[in-house]
């Protein structure tokens, strides 16, 4: 058995290694322009090594007490030879899925599989020579494999005391490679993506290993369905159409629409997202919490004030999904982490490329964390800044440099642009457990690491950023957004308890008007908006509301598997397999049920909890530029 190891692991990696080299001087004009092989065939090593690793472990774990017998190495050589078949396999098919879907396979090579019977039927009636051809190549496959390692004796028993510590140091060698760093979070593969090309952030991957972290992440996609209930797809379209106040769109893009732009502007302006950690409306002064943010307090005296913005969700990968696509929540995991929305999902950066626009995120932490460098890299982003790429930053904590470092980063961004419109989303760090910041910022009180004292640095490195930005020279031509994740601390004895959904929502910089604006709006309009006072003419599949045009007066939320949708002063909550409540809400934290729901406004709560998760599997939250041929639309209409 650990002759088979020996032998397996330099092979597997000299296989997926040439494959990497094939694919990457086939698709070398793409590869040169992301930025050469170098970024590859590092990130490969560390996937395959991944890889292996989990092929290998039950071996290594094993080889010292049972590998001295027969039986044992002759299993050992039948796994061995199906690894091999299945890594083999999963790269010669990568070719054509690449051609077809211009990605390594991923979970869609494995949706097909629901529908074995219509599949074998297309394949039989249409592609005879292809089975043919393939049924020799799994044959020579199985055959070579089993060449390799099909003939090989036992090993000599291993010393009593050494196998121990063999096993001991095998494990610690496969835990490390599978977990891929030494860091706090484990390889995935936004951490080996680099470029704003999609397919070529896949080369660095293997396809076994692809189509293995898809499957793996299908647990993710939560039928909103099954827990709330059944609606038909053109009745649900059309309620959320109406709510929208959207004329009716193409078939496989119901919600398309051109927008046009309340605002006229000479010159292109810059679109800065300032999303800021955990900054619930509890902390925030002028929104009637805790008086701990002086500086965003006279901020929002010099813009636009959303005083009843709400949150989709409690993380922060559904504050990012509603801010950078306007994507509304679902039971489902945030689109971030989903592999249908790894490419050709709508965001903003993909519609102001468009218009000549250079995208970037910047992110003091590393980040692959939560797949964020993936989805945006993936999505229309031109380039990723994130804590490694700082230079000598003033604190770095457990989730990355701090808040100010963040901010000075972006401010030499936006110094050095120049004429080039850009779009960038900054997202903070600071405020969050274990609580740690720079000294010398704030007037501490109390125990320093305290949430309390993290929103007072947060709030000043906001003063900050905005004192400089005043002062430069793309104040006048940059709109600003300064909008929270999601609260702290979210919870409570209510089904949705909203007053933890409150957060502060602020536009300002050049040409936005002052406004204290008492609406009722939600994350997922801030997008539409932002749209408008850019004087932005653009058509896209948003659901939130041009609030430069249009009323608002609903929010929408997931609360585990909790949905709130409220409208007015009405909260209509869906809970699994239930009824649906309605309660009449008196800020800040009272619900009064009502007896006799209104059915009509039920109907428009559960349109919006469904709509989400089926454009999602249909592949309708895109432009049509975008859109391509799906197999996995086929595969949701049909189950």
């Amino acid at each position: 058995m650990r002759h088979l190891i020996y032998l397996f692991v330099p092979l597997a990696f000299i296989l997926l290694t040439a494959f990497r080299l094939a694919f990457a001087f086939w698709k070398w004009p793409r590869v040169r322009q992301a930025g050469g092989l170098g970024p590859i065939l590092l990130g490969g090593l560390r996937i395959d090594a991944l890889m292996i690793a989990a092929l290998c472990a039950p071996v290594a774990l094993l080889a010292p007490w049972v590998g001295h017998y027969e039986t044992a190495t002759l299993l050992t050589a039948v796994w061995f030879t199906f690894a091999w078949f299945l890594l083999s396999l999963l790269e010669v098919s990568t070719p054509q899925f690449i051609i077809e879907y211009d990605t390594r396979p991923n979970r869609l090579y494995v949706d097909y599989l629901k529908h074995p019977q219509e599949v074998m039927g297309m394949l039989w009636k249409g592609y005879k020579l292809m089975i043919a051809v393939a049924l020799l190549g799994l044959a020579l496959i199985v055959w070579s494999g089993w060449s390799l390692f099909g003939h090989t004796t036992p090993d000599p028993a291993m010393n009593l005391w050494l196998r121990p510590v063999w096993m001991l140091v095998a494990a610690a060698l496969c835990t490390l490679a599978i977990r891929g760093t030494l860091a706090h979070r484990p390889i995935n593969p936004s951490t080996v993506a680099w470029c704003g090309d999609s397919m070529v952030n896949t080369l660095p991957l293997n396809s076994l290993y692809n189509v293995a972290y898809a499957i793996y992440s299908m647990k993710n996609e939560r039928s909103a369905q099954d827990l709330y209930g059944h609606m038909d797809p053109q009745r649900m379209n059309e309620i959320v159409r109406t709510a929208a106040q959207l004329p009716p769109g193409p078939e496989n893009l119901p919600t398309l629409h051109r927008q046009q732009a309340s605002q006229t502007r000479t010159r292109k302006p810059n679109l800065v997202l300032i999303v800021e950690e955990s900054l619930g409306a509890q902390y925030v002064g002028n929104l009637g919490g805790a008086d701990l943010t002086p500086e965003l307090d006279q901020l929002a005296q010099t813009g636009w004030n959303f005083r009843r913005a709400y949150a989709t969700g409690t993380r922060s990968v559904r504050g990012l999904e509603a801010v950078s696509a306007g994507f509304p929540p679902t039971v489902a995991d945030a689109v971030l982490r989903l592999p249908g929305s790894q490419s050709r999902f709508f965001t903003l950066a993909q519609l102001l490329k468009e218009q000549g626009y250079r995208s970037r995120f910047i992110y003091g932490g590393e980040a692959h964390f939560d797949n964020m460098k993936s989805f945006f890299l993936g999505n229309g982003f031109d380039e990723l800044h994130e804590q490694s790429s700082f230079e000598a930053p003033q604190f770095v904590g457990t989730w990355g440099a701090s808040d100010e470092d963040m901010f000075n980063k972006l401010h030499t961004l936006l110094s050095q642009d120049g004429e080039q419109p850009t779009l960038t989303l900054a997202f903070s760090v600071s405020n969050h457990s274990p609580w740690e910041y720079p000294a010398g910022r704030i007037q501490v009180q109390g125990d320093p690491a305290t949430v309390e004292n993290t929103v007072r640095y947060a709030d000043w490195a906001i003063g900050d950023f905005f004192r400089k930005a005043r002062n430069a020279e793309y104040w006048d031509n940059t709109v600003f957004l300064v909008v929270a994740d999601h609260d702290s601390r979210v919870g409570g004895a209510s089904l949705v308890p909203l007053k933890h959904f409150h957060i502060p929502a602020l536009i300002l910089g050049g040409g936005v008007p002052q406004r204290q604006d008492e609406r009722i709006i939600s994350q997922i309009d801030l997008a539409p908006t932002l749209l408008s006072l850019m004087g932005i003419d653009s058509e896209h599949p948003m659901i939130g509301r041009d609030l430069t045009r249009q009323d608002s007066d609903r929010a929408m939320m997931q609360y585990y598997e909790n949905y709130g949708y409220l409208k007015g002063d009405i909260l209509t909550v869906l809970t699994p397999h239930q009824e649906p409540g309605q309660y009449r809400f008196t800020a800040p934290d009272q619900y009064t049920p009502i007896a006799q729901p209104d059915p009509e406004l039920a109907q428009e709560a559960l349109a919006h909890v469904l709509w989400p998760s089926w454009v999602y599997h249909e592949h309708a939250y895109t432009l049509p530029h975008l859109q391509t041929r799906q197999a996995g639309s086929e595969s949701a209409r049909t189950s």
